[in-house]
């Protein structure tokens, strides 16, 4: 074919993206610290540094990061069995939670299947939803900024594959009771995968959420979720699992990227495993930080939730909203605002906590 013979293409022939990507809102991500005097407090990632051994043992596996990662993370999926008393064949892993999260909604949903979550919640829930053609199903937060579990429970059709549960709630720090959860598993299909999102979970005083383990162990269509982001301080290496049934925790493994779970991040997470009674000391401390701020915020006349994060929230309109933000900004802190729900403050170091609550007591109405 000569040049002349060339069909002309129209310049509108261009790739295009999908509908639903087009639409899709963007993750919004905590914003990073700038300068020293910056405090990073939008993201809710430990502000200590990475644990000894998980340093120790990244700086290890670093001279052979010329291989591939173990793509089905055998060691590590064996160390967090032998964790939580579960079998190997019932973990499955990947790049965060969030990126175990994408591999359970791709791995149940097709398009126009329904997914049912409380809001607000995680901001990544209607995104990865939507991201796989299904569709996403709010249910609004009760009164007392907890997940209305009879509404959600309402909310389900036969078009519902998956239910996401935050416990403790992203945001607002509030925990789903156990009997509350075992009673709205009783009224749920068994069809229906019900996750437990624990991202927040060390953080939790003992009894004030869900056993999950014992509710998995009951109800065969509970999946739990878990990160080694937050109280493991492993934000940066992206290393999240499920707790889940076999068949399901295989299908989950295929639809995992090839390859997700770098050999650093497998290290690091197994040796964070073994250094848990430190992790636990570091975990003591924020939670006293958290009492601290959260009885000195209340006498300041802030009503706030009892969060069990590591995190506190406080619901403000728009105009306290906006006052908020541009305080926080100018006094060099970093937090996290909601647009028309509030403002999400992570519990950081001592001295950290002191600026926040010398702001907010001058704030406070």
């Amino acid at each position: 074919m000569t040049s002349d013979q060339l069909v002309a293409v129209p310049e509108t022939a261009l790739p295009a993206l999908r509908g639903a990507v087009t639409g899709l809102p963007s993750y919004v991500p905590g914003r990073r610290s700038l300068g020293a005097d910056i405090a990073a407090l939008a993201s809710n990632e430990s502000h200590y540094e990475p644990l000894p051994a998980a340093t120790a043992a990244v700086a290890e596996a670093a001279g052979r990061m010329n291989r591939y990662p173990d793509m089905a993370a055998v060691e590590l999926r064996e160390r967090i069995a032998r964790h939580l008393g579960v079998t190997a064949a019932e973990v499955a892993v990947g790049p965060g939670s969030v990126g175990v999260l994408q591999q359970i909604i791709t791995g149940l949903c097709d398009a126009g299947d329904e997914v049912v979550f409380a809001w607000r919640s995680f901001e990544a829930y209607p995104i990865l939803v939507e991201l796989a053609g299904a569709r996403p199903v709010r249910v609004p937060l009760d009164h007392a900024e907890g997940h209305d579990l009879e509404a959600m429970a309402a909310a389900v059709t036969d078009r519902t594959k998956v239910v996401l549960l935050c416990t403790p709630n992203n945001p607002t720090g509030v925990p789903i009771g156990h009997d509350r959860l075992q009673a709205f598993l009783q009224a749920v299909p068994s069809s229906v995968l019900v996750v437990i999102d624990e991202a927040y979970v060390e953080y939790a005083d003992a009894g004030s959420g869900p056993d999950s383990l014992a509710l998995y162990r009951r109800y065969p269509n509970v999946c739990i979720l878990r990160t080694f982001s937050k109280a493991y301080g492993l934000a940066g290496l992206r290393v999240g699992y499920a707790i889940t049934t076999a068949a399901i925790a295989e299908g989950l493994r295929r639809t995992a990227l090839p390859f997700g779970v770098s050999a650093l991040a497998q290290k690091a997470a197994i040796a964070s495993l073994d250094a848990g009674e430190e992790m636990e000391s570091r975990v003591s401390a924020v939670k006293q930080e958290r009492a601290r701020m959260a009885a000195e915020l209340e006498a300041q006349g802030w009503k706030l939730q009892p969060s069990q994060g590591n995190f506190l929230w406080i619901r403000a309109h728009e105009q306290l909203l906006a006052t908020l933000v541009d305080a926080f900004n100018a006094a060099g802190i970093m937090v996290r605002a909601y647009q028309g729900d509030g403002v999400r403050i992570t519990v950081a170091d001592p001295a950290s906590n002191n600026r926040v609550l010398r702001l907010l007591a001058a704030n406070a109405s």
